[in-house]
């Protein structure tokens, strides 16, 4: 792209800027049978100005959305930037949505091309395109299994390449001036949330607000173009589409993908990134892990594992308050992560990770801390969707569990409200909810965003998240408690994988619980118990006592008014294609009262 530009107040403008710099650096990386093709930001620029222009060639306008149904993949972040850059709207569906939920965002959000990653999402989408009036054209990325499709919507995703390229060849340039109408308060893109408490709503996301929220990251991690990052977690979600788009283009990091969701692991050990993001779901998952591996080892390797990870919880307690370190601790710290924590890093492939995030949901303070005694310094973060995703940061030099950090520059007031509630306002705002003025003007009360969580600020002005204000259990006495909290510590569990607290308006808690099936399953061989499937052992006596024996263990840690005097075992394991839990894992908890109110009332009326 031989072209001097120099505004950077969108996306799409300042991803230009980020071309003429790194031309020739590597921007995206994808593994493709074994191999890791990659590519480069001219290489970048040239499919998403191609993409763009086989979109107004398709008769696309300023204004017109564009859906995309698909895996993480570089045809992903080439549809959203294509549409933003002829001034277009992104409208992200998770792939694992059923036909109906992928009907309801393409209906209510008028999305009039929709970009699919393969087969499996073409057929979601052609069951439903009778009934979508604005839909125009299904482009498919990997055609495989489609020969013997005749739909007149459908079109290869490489054909759409090929239109653009023609145009690009007969009027060089064009995309740029589309680029140049592109204004800062432009909406960039809608970013439909879970749905937890009703139908999804979408949010619009302006160029402006993004990059207010994606300058306070950048700096505040601070991440730079020397930074590596493996892109997993769902694009559809604000949060990943921030590192593996918006943060990337902005610090010009170079952004990697795994063949699939199930070799993220593997991609991890390969290309050792040295910024990593996770939701709590995928750090507990880790944590589990570690301990499943030890507890399977030989005893020398357990006693090793044990006395590092005590040499490292002391130094973590000390630099949470604030203690001096003596060279005695430094040192024995260094020989306990040579020989034992090293390992464990590399194994999880966050070896050379300089900067770990975690956000999206409350995580649980031993786990942090455990994560630091191994070397790996996981920051929280707070935000949500109607906020920017990201308004909340601790800093680095701040350890603290359980706290979010203070706020970024991008959220310019926040105050907690009568009732506990965090209000925040600033530029980092989204514009409105789409088609639903009622809401917005909800959400927005006197030009403060009403985030729906409860909080509190410690005498130095860090926040911590105490739970959802409607999550809040009242029991019959009339005491307050947070759920998270308590579920949290019963995830610490190897043979807990979800927990849910029940409670509200009753006379004691109780929990609903999945058992995590890998380790329930090992424990369940060893003790020569016979099961076939996860409900054989989610309803054998010999469970119920191992749990029991776990629940007993955490309510040590709280309060009688907090124990969970009952409990019962989910029969399932709680799952996305059921509506249970969101894709990033946050358990629907109306959904699950209302799904299992039958262990409910077994629980309250035995």
């Amino acid at each position: 792209m031989d072209v001097e530009y120099k505004r950077k107040d969108t996306i799409p403008s300042l991803f230009l800027s980020q071309v003429k710099k790194h031309a020739k650096r590597v921007a995206l990386r994808e593994k493709n049978f074994g191999i890791w093709d990659e590519i480069s930001w001219s290489g970048y620029y040239q499919k998403v100005n191609h993409l763009a222009l086989g979109c107004l060639s398709l008769g696309m306008e300023k204004g017109d959305r564009v859906a995309i149904l698909s895996e993480n993949r570089q045809e992903w972040l080439y549809s959203d930037l294509a549409a933003q850059s002829i001034g277009g709207i992104s409208v992200g569906i998770y792939p694992t949505n059923p036909p109906f939920q992928v009907k309801y965002i393409l209906e209510h959000s008028g999305a009039n091309l929709c970009i699919v990653e393969d087969q499996e999402q073409t057929d979601k989408v052609l069951e439903i395109k009778n009934e979508l009036r604005d839909l125009k054209k299904i482009i498919v990325v990997d055609p495989k299994g489609l020969r013997n499709y005749k739909d007149p919507m459908l079109m290869v995703f490489d054909d759409l390449l090929e239109l653009g390229k023609e145009m690009d060849q007969k009027t060089p340039g064009l995309l740029i001036g589309h680029i140049a109408e592109i204004q800062e308060n432009d909406v960039a893109t809608m970013v439909y949330t879970s749905g937890t408490t009703g139908p999804p709503k979408g949010v619009m996301w302006t160029h402006k607000s993004i990059l207010a929220v994606m300058d306070d990251i950048v700096t505040m991690l601070p991440l730079t173009e020397r930074d590596e990052v493996v892109s997993y977690l769902p694009l559809s979600h604000g949060a990943e589409r921030y590192f593996s788009l918006y943060a990337a283009i902005m610090a010009g990091y170079t952004v990697s993908f795994s063949e699939s969701i199930t070799t993220i692991q593997e991609a991890l050990a390969e290309i050792s990134p040295t910024f990593f993001f996770a939701v709590p779901r995928i750090w507990e998952k880790m944590y589990s892990q570690i301990h499943a591996k030890v507890k399977d080892s030989v005893a020398l390797k357990r006693y090793f594992f044990e006395l590092s990870v005590k040499i490292g919880q002391r130094l973590t307690q000390r630099i949470i308050n604030q203690e001096e370190i003596s060279l005695g601790s430094k040192i024995l710290y260094g020989l306990a992560y040579i020989l034992c924590l090293r390992a464990i890093r590399d194994k999880l492939g966050l070896l050379r990770a300089r900067t770990c995030l975690s956000a999206a949901a409350p995580i649980s303070p031993e786990i942090l801390k455990f994560f630091h005694s191994i070397g790996i310094v996981i920051r929280q973060g707070y935000g949500m969707t109607e906020t920017g995703g990201f308004n909340f940061l601790q800093r680095k030099s701040d350890f603290k569990p359980g706290s979010v950090g203070k706020a970024l520059p991008a959220t310019e007031k926040s105050k907690i409200a009568d009732d506990g509630e965090l209000l925040v306002k600033g530029k980092c705002l989204f514009l409105k909810y789409f088609k639903d003025p009622d809401a917005t003007a909800k959400m927005l009360q006197g030009g403060w965003a009403h985030t729906g969580d409860v909080a509190k600020v410690d005498e130095e002005g860090d926040l911590f998240i105490v739970d959802r204000k409607k999550d809040l259990i009242i029991t019959s006495g009339g005491k307050n408690i947070a759920p998270s909290e308590i579920e949290n510590d019963l995830k610490r569990s190897l043979f807990i994988s979800e927990a849910v607290i029940i409670g509200d308006n009753r006379k004691f808690l109780s929990a609903l619980i999945q058992i995590n099936f890998d380790n329930v399953s090992k424990w369940a061989m060893e003790n020569r118990i016979s099961f076939t499937n996860y409900k054989s052992l989610a309803v054998n006596p010999e469970v119920y006592k191992l749990i029991q024996n776990e629940v007993k263990q955490v309510n040590s840690r709280f309060s009688r008014v907090e124990n969970v005097r009952k409990f019962r075992i989910f029969d399932k394991e709680l799952d996305e294609d059921d509506n249970e839990v969101t894709a990033t894992q946050k358990v629907k908890r109306a959904i699950i009262e209302n799904k299992f109110k039958y262990l409910i009332d077994d629980i309250y009326t035995e």
